[in-house]
């Protein structure tokens, strides 16, 4: 098989336009060409004009003819099998199909915790799944129901805590800037289709699934799991730890309970906080780490559309356009875009009562009025007061706070429009662009609940973002605040081959929580590196 790149083909191409394209750029006969399949589907929108660039796998009859013929070109190479397969474990199982010293137990249902858990139960090691929200579909009602009808804040299943993890609220991006020489991914995306997700993020270059489509996947693994013998148990947050002489040996419920395992597998998310101040209490070690903080930055879809797609904006073969920017500042800071959302909403985001973080999602269509995006700026840990590893922590609920108070105190989020922010005003309601944030938004000024470093680097950004992205700097455009949980502000340190801690024997700290991922994909895929280390183990 061979594999043919940058294959460039106009937008309203035809359905037979990929093999006519192949045959003419190999030189092939009719009788050479035996198959074409598609492998990746990009928008090139790069030059002025908007394209498909396609990856393309070849089938031909004799391949070294062909590629002698061609000669030396990097469009051209003999394709490499995708090939994974999760190792078996090599120790002893007792009848429960556990290890000799007991099953895993897993803490976190996130894109982390399932799929380690899903190739743990295909091991035969039946593992537990510990959540402290709830099933994705009583979750979901909790969460809409407070951003649309007035239901408590529930600190325990929001956005942050529930079968899924954050990653069920957002746009479901399944794309990551992780090396993968094991293809894992391609195996993960497979899982997901087969899981229900739409077939087409196998071949899209920057796939995503949506919020509607992502429990689906969701509640199809944790069946699978459950049907190998695995557990999955709902409202059930962990609240201590039992370590004896180095070794971590089971969980402590909220309840009094104890979940003992022979290995513990945290892969809790970005937002534990009360579970990272449990383990520093424990004696687990964590290091600070850098994150992000910022808006959420809102502007018509139409207008990105335009702006990246010129005259096929609106077609529905390129669909809603996402954007990606990163503007260097003077100040040694930078400002980039996260978590782009096309046709999605600003959601409420929070995990802790008294406080308002934002977050960005959408649903599979990308249908909705607004284009929205992180508007963030680079937190070093020389930013962070005090010595404490979670400094970071207290960082980000300072902002919070700010934030919950300058709306109000009733979780609406403090807005701004862009113009106004960069004229130093206070905004009294809307322009053109209506905020999509629920449960709504209370107009004034964002430099109240903001660093003045993370303003000055924004201000600084936007005219030079504008250069590349016609129509950012629209004054209408809307910020909402905050958003803090781009990713972990601490990491728990581990072996570079076992994936344990590096002083706490059988712990496995894994995924966004742990500073070791940062989205679906990655969390995913650190995972399954988990389940694989602890199978190699025995």
């Amino acid at each position: 098989m061979l594999l043919l790149s940058q294959v460039l083909l106009p937008v309203d191409h035809p359905e037979e336009a990929p093999r006519a394209a192949v045959a003419r750029v190999l030189k092939l006969t009719p009788q050479e060409l035996q198959a074409v399949t598609i492998k990746q589907r990009a928008i090139d929108a790069r030059r002025g004009h908007v394209e498909f660039s396609y990856t393309l796998l070849v089938q031909v009859a004799d391949e070294e003819r062909v590629l002698r013929r061609l000669g030396a070109t990097p469009r051209v190479r003999k394709a490499e099998p995708e090939l994974y397969t999760a190792p078996h474990g090599t120790g002893p199982a007792g009848r429960d199909g556990a290890s000799a010293n007991g099953r895993p137990v897993i803490v976190g249902t996130g894109p982390c915790g399932l799929f380690c858990g899903l190739l743990l139960a295909r091991a035969g090691r039946k593992p537990v799944l510990l959540e402290r929200g709830k099933a994705a579909g009583d979750r979901a009602r909790d969460v809409t129901g407070f951003w649309n009808r007035g239901w408590a804040f529930n600190p325990e299943s929001n956005v942050q805590f529930g079968e899924g993890g954050a990653g069920t609220f957002s746009d479901g991006k399944l794309y990551t800037q992780i090396r993968d020489r094991e293809h894992r991914i391609p195996w993960l995306l497979r899982e997901m289709v087969r899981a229900g997700a739409p077939e087409d993020i196998l071949i899209k270059a920057r796939p995503h699934i949506g919020t509607d489509r992502l429990i689906k996947v969701v509640r199809h693994v944790r069946e699978e799991i459950i049907a190998l013998g695995g557990e999955v148990r709902f409202e059930s947050k962990v609240v201590d730890v039992v370590i004896e002489k180095g070794v971590m040996r089971g969980v402590v419920l909220a309840d009094g309970g104890v979940v003992e395992g022979g290995q513990i597998i945290f892969g809790v998310g970005h937002s534990s906080r009360d579970t990272f101040e449990m383990l520093r209490t424990r004696g687990v070690p964590m290091e600070r780490k850098p994150f992000s903080v910022g808006v959420r930055i809102e502007h018509p879809q139409r207008l990105i559309d335009r702006a990246l797609y010129g005259r096929w904006a609106g077609d529905p073969r390129l669909g809603s356009a996402p954007y990606k920017f990163v503007a260097h500042g003077g100040a040694g800071r930078s400002a980039y875009s996260f978590c782009m959302c096309p046709g999605g909403l600003v959601v409420a985001a929070g995990s802790e009562p008294g406080m308002v973080v934002t977050n960005g999602m959408s649903s599979y269509a990308r249908a909705e009025a607004n284009a929205n995006s992180g508007f963030m700026v680079d937190v070093r840990t020389e930013d962070f007061p005090g010595e404490d590893v979670l400094a970071g922590v207290e960082f980000q609920r300072h902002l919070e706070r700010a934030a919950f108070e300058l709306g109000g105190g009733d979780y609406r989020a403090p807005a701004q429009l862009l113009g106004d922010f960069m004229a130093g005003k206070a905004s009294t309601g809307p322009g053109s662009v209506l905020p999509s944030y629920k449960p709504g938004v209370v107009w004034g000024d964002l430099t109240r609940c903001l660093p003045g470093f993370v303003i000055e680097t924004i201000r600084e950004a936007v005219p030079r973002i504008d250069k590349g992205l016609r129509g950012f700097a629209l004054e209408d455009a809307v910020l909402t605040g905050v958003e803090t949980r781009s990713s972990c502000p601490v990491r728990i340190p581990r072996h570079a081959e076992t994936l344990q801690c590096t002083e706490v024997r059988q712990f496995y700290p894994a995924g966004e929580g742990a500073g070791y991922a940062g989205g679906i994909v990655s969390a995913a895929v650190d995972g399954m590196r988990v389940a694989e280390a602890i199978l190699r183990q025995g």
